[in-house]
């Protein structure tokens, strides 16, 4: 008997939530839509807000109708500010980088660091994604006071090992800093490569605990800590390091101390919402939180992690090897701002996660096939302004990180094209991992570090930034069609349906409208131009996403909820349904 055969036998999605889809659909929206407030009442305290959105809120969405909802949808306007405020402070965190150091100096920053970043997936050993599946399921169950055990087991495991590879990392700068950095900055990437072993377990524990959360179902820490705060607290100790050496070890260190700071905050976060637990140990919990069960899984899924980071960066590394530390640093500069199409995709993976282990686990696929319908329709119809920004002014905002960094619109029109795959199918990789298709997944990242080194290699040498950037589309792209066909053979869930055909007129409009403003003011004014053409474009494009891209009862809410914030009394309309 397979898992999935033996969850179904546990709790049949028939007997549990025996609903039409319509039903389903509808419930799906009033779940996502709040993501990322935990469900559970019981568990934590209802989501206080305050002002004219929750005013807005208890009108639209009264409590005796949508309790449940209520208690989701109370921190989506906290969740929404805390996602936009993230993208703004790491698009700054780029910027003050690139113009403080210069191109060579960002890319010996961006190697190691970058280096550090993913030695930290994979030492994290898969602890952080074992912590959201098992920690979802378990408090599904009833079983609370089981997560505090496995989470502190995770945190051991993860912490041994990735302080090893620290060590290691430390112990191996000088050959590091030889293969990676440019000769006459050999010295610098020395000291860099020390900053990035020091990074390593604060980085990975930090992802463990905030795993934990997430499984618990809120999202607002890794928002705060992750997304905000570590950027912040990175440049901000970047700066005062400044005054002593505009270096790139300072810089490097910075970082190192920055994950420092937001592992202090992980841990307590994890603590805080679990106060409580240690009493509730009903049940007699699942085989795979069980020390032995975790260390089979971090087998499967470091590798798998690890290759995951290295897909984004080794077109990157592979360029290093060939080219100027200058050139790097333009590419990398181009890679971070393409990959502002992931932002959105990326935080509804996190928070879509727990769903999609609490769901598959109970068997209710039709409600999971709904969700995931929706989520990947809105996190599509929310990049769609971003994609079109880059598509359209690539030379113009590549401008923003100085004169020097516009040769890198060509690459990051060739990178956007790729980028955007992942987003059209969804969460299809975090699906995978949590049904516990773990084995799959590593097998399509092997795959596809395979196809990337390759393309790499040939293409690198001879074009530069723009055969890395091939490099990178072309796996994406690839990877992000073999998960979903996997997906759809494991779990039989789809994301497309006719409602994402509504997407188009909004997304034409508002590339009419983008490329009309910047024809127009084009020019040496290239900050006004970025501006307007860019919320010119988001306006004509949320315009008509209202009007024509939204279900009816996705629109009768918005408009509710704008009428209300505007001072307006409509009536409130009905329960969202499928439209």
């Amino acid at each position: 008997m397979t898992d999935h055969e033996e969850h179904q036998e546990i709790a049949p999605a028939s007997a549990r939530d025996p609903r039409s889809d319509a039903e389903l659909d509808a419930i799906a929206e009033a779940e996502v839509e709040g993501l990322p407030v935990s469900t559970d009442a019981g568990l934590r305290a209802t989501p206080r807000a305050s002002g004219r959105f929750q005013a807005a809120i208890d009108a639209v969405l009264p409590r005796g109708r949508f309790g449940d909802q209520r208690d989701i949808l109370g921190g989506a306007g906290q969740n929404v500010i805390g996602l936009a405020a993230g993208v703004l402070t790491t698009f700054a965190t780029q910027v003050i980088m690139t113009r403080g150091l210069g191109p060579a100096l960002f890319g010996v920053v961006t190697l190691t660091t970058q280096f550090a970043f993913i030695a930290s997936t994979a030492t994290r050993f898969g602890m952080d994604v074992a912590n959201v599946r098992l920690v979802a399921i378990l408090v599904g169950r009833g079983e609370s006071g089981r997560t505090r055990p496995l989470v502190r087991t995770s945190a051991i495991i993860a912490g041994v090992i990735s302080v090893l590879v620290g060590v290691a990392v430390i112990l191996l700068a000088d050959r590091l800093s030889t293969a990676f950095v440019s000769a006459r900055l050999h010295d610098q990437g020395v000291v860099a490569f020390d900053a990035a072993g020091v990074a390593i377990p604060f980085a990975a524990l930090t992802w463990v605990y905030l795993g934990a959360t997430r499984g618990l179902k809120i999202m607002r820490h890794t928002l705060y800590i992750f997304w905000i705060g570590q950027p912040l607290g990175w440049i901000a100790i970047a700066i005062v390091g400044w005054f002593v050496a505009k270096t790139a070890g300072v810089t490097a260190f910075a970082y190192a101390a920055s994950w420092a700071i937001a592992c202090g905050f992980a841990w307590w976060a994890w603590e805080r919402e679990t106060r409580g637990f240690d009493a509730r140990t009903e049940g007699a919990g699942i085989p795979e939180e069980r020390t032995g069960a975790l260390m089979k899984f971090g087998m499967l899924r470091a590798p798998a992690t690890l290759f995951a980071q290295l897909l984004f960066w080794i077109d990157t590394f592979v360029l290093a090897a060939y080219k100027s530390s200058a050139e790097v640093g333009v590419y990398s500069a181009t890679v971070r701002t393409g990959q502002s199409l992931l932002l959105f995709l990326t935080s509804l993976s996190l928070v879509f996660s727990p769903f999609v282990a609490d769901l598959h686990y109970r068997g209710e696929k039709d409600k999971l096939d709904a969700l995931y319908k929706n989520v990947t329709r809105w996190g599509l119809a929310t990049t769609l302004p971003i994609l079109l920004a880059l598509a359209i002014l690539p030379g113009t905002i590549m401008r923003v990180y100085g004169p020097r960094f516009v040769v890198g619109a060509s690459a990051l029109e060739i990178l956007i094209i790729g980028l955007i795959v992942p987003v059209i199918v969804g969460t299809v990789g975090f699906i995978l991992i949590m049904v516990g298709r773990t084995g799959w997944d590593l097998l399509v990242y092997v795959a596809s570090f395979v196809v990337a080194v390759g393309i790499a290699v040939l293409l690198a040498p001879r074009y530069g930034m723009r055969g890395a950037a091939i490099a990178e589309a072309v796996t994406l792209t690839l990877s992000a069609f073999a998960r979903l066909l996997l997906v759809k053979r494991f779990v039989d869930i789809w994301p497309f349906d006719r409602w994402f055909l509504r997407l188009i007129p909004p997304a034409l409009a508002g590339a009419v409208v983008m490329w009309s403003v910047h024809a127009v003011l084009a020019g040496p004014k290239w900050l006004i131009d970025l501006t307007l053409s860019i919320s010119a474009g988001t306006l004509a494009y949320g315009v008509v996403l209202l009007w024509v891209g939204l279900k009816p009862g996705e629109r009768a809410t918005a408009l509710a909820l704008i009428r209300r914030l505007l001072g307006r009394t409509p009536n409130p309309p009905g329960p969202v349904t499928a439209g």
